[in-house]
């Protein structure tokens, strides 16, 4: 199996000048990113459907055990990441510890992941920037928010098609022109998003706490109906599924190694300590939101937040909420982007995919190219596509690498026992082990067209790497 080693991969990170990515990024940088993708609009709705359907009030254990869970993998995460400090996260690692084609086959999974993430989000901002706006009085012309394919009813009950999803297109423009301008510049921006959306989160706790209702807590655990993960402990299990995907987003911290001061020390500080953040936000939010509301209140509620608010006199805390959701699926976007672009530099570094996306900026020192390129193809599929066919943001391509990842720990720690290891994952093999089951379990869960998806998508990749990567192959070529 063709393998890069540890050595060439550490001799890549320690390179500088105007054809590498320019260091500017800090721990808290580093943090702000991973608390950026991971705290969207999924906080807002699958705490309550967690809640109503499987845990009640104890939907704040499930957050403790989903948040153990991403711990296993953010462990190995960041053993590697301060190991090999390169972009390309979990398709660098399997280059080093499972071969080319097992790296291919992340790196095109992730791929898929961040552009159809950043393509759906990029359509969910569109549809609540209308609900926003249409708070003020102020409507966008029907055609201008949908896609060819969507019908749109109007107010006579006339039924028409879209156009174009226009702001769909325009945030992911908007994002990519970030991007280009530098990654100091992106990581300011993404600051400044994550403290305005944390904020609003800290606001509903610090309201919300002065009106919450004891009796909503009795019982905390609810008892079971006699089936598995509707209430009692199966249910908090059954919960800890549901929210654990609002978690994943901490490895996109890993593609920015190579864009990181001291990445040694601060790759384990930006995956662990995001991770730590949001499981405390998450903690503080399940338990104010279910104190407000009765838990049975959630049921079948597209906004259980609202129910939330309700039980307060904050009537604009709700449309503060739909800001947050706003500000937080832009730093998402902005993540997507971010990571699928550092992906495919990677690639194309080593000669997998063509140049053109690891060509780097003269001024910003980015791959402004694969940005431009990137941003073509999903501002257009954001914008002509219904959300319907682009499909939510499954996870399966991330769980497949954090199985990969912590594989890739025990793999090293046997054959490569001696390499330096700034940051050692704790009671190995058993935390490596523990993360591959748990990332299985959660993938078995999926559904099934989600495989298929991926399968279909592995398919085109193989496709492109027998015919394209394989032969330009630079570790190839070069034996």
């Amino acid at each position: 199996m063709l393998k890069k080693s540890i050595e060439s991969l550490q001799q890549e990170a320690a390179q500088t000048g105007g054809n590498t990515l320019k260091r500017s990024l800090g721990g808290i940088n580093l943090i702000a990113i991973g608390i950026g993708v991971i705290i969207g609009a999924g906080l807002f709705s699958l705490t309550g459907i967690a809640a109503a359907n499987n845990a009640g009030p104890a939907v704040i254990l499930s957050f403790v055990l989903a948040a153990v869970g991403c711990a296993f993998s953010a462990l190995c995460y960041a053993e590697m990441a301060s190991m090999v400090p390169v972009a390309g996260s979990a398709y660098t690692y399997a280059y080093a510890t499972l071969g080319e084609l097992f790296a291919w086959i992340i790196g095109w999974d992730l791929v898929l992941e961040y552009s159809v993430g950043a393509a759906t989000v990029g359509i969910s901002w569109s549809k609540y920037l209308v609900t926003f706006l249409g708070k003020f009085n102020i409507h966008l012309p029907a055609q201008l928010v949908a896609s060819p394919f969507e019908l749109i009813t109007l107010a006579d009950g006339t039924q028409i098609h879209g156009y174009i999803n226009l702001p769909a297109v325009l945030i992911i423009v908007f994002i990519t022109s970030i991007i280009i301008w530098g990654t100091k510049g992106s990581a300011l921006f993404n600051a400044i998003v994550v403290a305005l959306k944390v904020s609003v989160v800290l606001v509903f706790i610090a309201l919300g706490w002065h009106y919450i209702n004891p009796e909503n807590y009795k019982p905390f655990i609810p008892a079971n109906n006699g089936e598995f993960g509707h209430f009692g402990w199966s249910g908090i299990l059954r919960g800890a599924g549901v929210v654990f995907f609002v978690f994943i987003g901490f490895d996109i911290v890993a593609t920015m190694a190579q864009e990181t001061k001291n990445p040694k020390r601060n790759m384990p500080i930006g995956i662990l300590g995001s991770l730590i953040v949001c499981t405390i936000l998450f903690v503080l939010f399940g338990y104010v939101m279910t104190g407000l509301a009765h838990y049975t209140e959630f049921k079948d509620s597209a906004a259980p937040v609202a129910i939330a608010i309700a039980h307060t006199p904050y009537e604009w805390l709700f449309m503060a909420v739909i800001a947050a959701i706003l500000i937080g699926y832009t730093s998402v976007i902005l993540v997507d982007l971010l990571g699928q672009s550092r992906v495919f530099y990677s690639m194309s570094k080593d000669g997998l995919l063509p140049n053109v996306f690891s060509h780097l900026h003269p001024k910003f020192n980015t791959p402004f190219k694969s940005n431009i390129v990137l941003c073509l193809f999903i501002s257009l599929f954001a914008g002509l596509v219904p959300i319907q066919v682009v499909g939510e943001m499954t996870s399966i391509g991330t769980l497949l690498a954090f199985v990969m990842v912590c594989i890739g720990v025990l793999i090293l720690r046997k054959t490569q026992p001696d390499i330096p290891r700034p940051f050692r994952t704790p009671w190995v093999p058993v935390v490596p082990i523990l993360g591959i089951l748990t990332c299985l379990t959660m993938m078995a869960a999926l559904p099934l067209d989600t495989w298929i998806r991926l399968i279909v998508w592995l398919l085109i990749g193989f496709a492109i790497y027998f015919g394209y990567g394989k032969k330009h192959s630079k570790l190839r070529n070069s034996l």
